[in-house]
């Protein structure tokens, strides 16, 4: 567990870990002395030995001036690498994060990342700043006393070192139980989270059908399995923990007694009897305390090991080239993909978009189209085939040169819970406050900034919460104008928008789209009659291509798309009879 929990201490604090490590060694071996030298001066003492004891007297003075000493200087190096650990830990799972893959996300809850990142980083900080040093100092007290005593009574210094490891495998035992029940509890605790934060950003929805109070139940059976997780936790540690207890209390009680016959025999003297009982209850004493420390142990452990294991998650490979695309064209050539192993969701995708033409792509709902954008986007690795930009293949592209080229506007906005303005930002922080007023204007945000209180420094609330679906989606419009990547991403940017947004929304993408490679997923007619090529998808494969003259003028899916689209034109609601 230690050689693991140093692994994660940040480079700029490592020089720390050498001193922190030899300061608490210090400490225990200064404790060590300190007490074994207790049973030579009694003696001392008791014979009127008074310069043997005074000699005695100063070892046991220096040994304790060591360790107040080096007990100041490794808590203060604790505290330090534990503050360092908050901040460094925590930075480095959030660059971790923003470079693997988004099938890592995909049906993961966002509070199992976060009790992560958030709670077991601060058990990790606790576990540098306390625990380390209980934990050395558990082991090495009662073993330097125990080698200590070899000066003193070679018999029970054997019998220490024979009781240390039946300690240690009673502890091994007590807590195996306590790391499958602290997982249940981290993975409950996560969903009560996830299930609360929904209570509360879902009100309305919730209170449309009734789900509220009790009649919730998917909240309800969430904290359910989190109490009983909390019980199980529980329940796991109390008995393992009361085990420990009393065979430190039984090994403290046979010792003494041991020493007591030694007396009572004549072996030892009085004066050394008393001070070989006090050496053993301090021998027992750091043990004790790992006991009560115990379960705080554990739980940094498993928070050790999540972190760690969050860590080791493979990141996408960032080229450190600088190659750059020679141009904005698109080309699929081969590619597959599937999300989950042996389920394909693209198969054997091979198409080209020219620099500064439009693509669209068509097809029924799952059969590929938002996967085709994604991995273009390098959201995820095709796992056949190559997707290259300008002739060069993503993979080799630089994450920030790929990023660079792009402009998404999907149909999900994500708005962060900021203001107006710090959302539109996002597209390109460093721009002029003229520069984000101008897309502003061309989006019609500055329509919404108009009507709302606060005006830019409107919060939008969590998810963008408090705007409407046109509203959010002129900001994503706005914040894709302000970024003028040449190459344009759109998936179904206007389907859930009412007319008047869409017409907004729509002035806002022939703006944006304007001299720019365009590839876009939608399902209405009037987005994809203009488009240069259309693609075709069904079931993960491109089975038709052409222009919408081409393509509705010939037999096949396209064609009984627009077909559809007409039909379904002129519904209406009729009066039941």
């Amino acid at each position: 567990m230690i050689r693991k929990a140093l692994a994660l201490v940040p480079a700029e604090h490592r020089s720390l870990i050498p001193a922190h490590l030899v300061a608490i060694v210090f400490f225990a071996v200064a404790q060590a002395v300190a007490f074994v030298v207790l049973v030579p001066l009694l003696e001392a003492l008791v014979d009127e030995r008074f310069g043997t004891a005074g000699i005695w007297l100063a070892v046991m003075a220096g040994a304790v001036l060591v360790a107040a000493l080096t007990g100041y200087l490794q808590s203060l190096w604790g505290l330090r690498l534990g503050v360092g650990m908050l901040r460094g830990t925590s930075l480095r799972l959030g660059d971790h994060l923003s470079a693997l893959p988004l099938g890592w996300f995909t049906g993961r809850e966002p509070a199992s990342v976060s009790r992560v990142v958030v709670g077991d980083v601060r058990e990790i900080v606790e576990f540098f700043a306390h625990l380390i040093s209980v934990l050395l100092t558990g082991l090495l007290v009662p073993l330097g006393i125990a080698v200590g005593l070899f000066f003193v009574d070679w018999r029970l210094a054997v019998a220490m070192l024979i009781a240390l490891p039946i300690m240690a495998v009673v502890d091994t035992l007590a807590g195996r139980s306590y790391r499958s029940a602290d997982g249940r509890l981290h993975r409950s605790a996560a969903e009560a989270d996830a299930r609360v934060l929904e209570y509360t950003t879902a009100q309305p929805v919730l209170r449309a059908f009734g789900a509220v109070g009790e009649g919730n139940r998917a909240l309800d059976a969430a904290l359910v399995r989190h109490r009983r997780a909390s019980s199980g936790l529980i329940a796991a540690s109390v008995p393992g923990l009361t085990a420990f207890a009393l065979v430190i209390q039984l090994i403290f009680l046979l010792l003494v007694y041991v020493i007591t016959l030694w007396a009572t025999d004549g072996d030892v003297s009085a004066a050394a009897a008393i001070g070989l009982i006090a050496v053993t209850a301090r021998f027992i004493d750091p043990v004790a305390q790992l006991a009560q420390v115990s379960t705080a142990t554990r739980g940094a452990a498993a928070s050790i090991d999540r972190v760690t294991e969050l860590l080791d998650v493979a990141e996408l490979t960032d080229p450190s080239t600088g190659t750059q695309p020679a141009d904005n064209s698109i080309e699929f050539a081969g590619v597959g993909f599937g999300y989950r192993t042996g389920v394909q969701v693209v198969r054997d995708a091979s198409f080209t978009v020219p620099a500064g033409t439009t693509t669209a792509i068509v097809g029924s709902s799952g059969s590929g189209k938002t996967t085709l954008l994604r991995l273009a986007a390098r959201f995820y690795d095709a796992d056949a085939g190559s997707v290259r930009i300008g002739g060069v293949d993503v993979r080799e592209l630089s994450l920030e040169t790929l990023m660079a080229q792009l402009s998404p506007v999907f149909q999900d906005v994500y708005l962060f819970n900021q203001t107006i303005e710090e959302n539109i930002r996002v597209g390109r922080p460093g721009a002029t406050v003229e520069e984000v007023r101008e897309v502003a204007r061309i989006a019609a945000v500055d329509e919404i900034v108009e009507r709302l209180p606060d005006g830019w420094q409107t919060v939008v609330g969590e998810r963008g919460a408090n705007l409407s679906g046109g509203e959010r989606q002129r900001i994503s419009i706005a914040r894709a104008l302000l970024k003028n990547a040449p190459i344009v991403l759109l998936d179904e940017a206007t389907s859930a928008l009412d007319p008047h947004n869409e017409a907004v929304v729509v002035r806002g993408l022939r703006e944006l789209v304007q001299g720019k490679t365009v590839v876009v997923v939608a399902h209405k007619l009037s987005t994809v009659t203009h488009a240069d090529q259309i693609l075709v998808v069904d079931d993960g494969g491109i089975v038709d291509r052409g222009t919408h003259a081409e393509l509705s003028g010939r037999p096949g899916r396209y064609a009984d798309f627009v077909h559809q689209r007409d039909r379904a034109r002129g519904w209406r609601l009729t009066a039941a009879r």
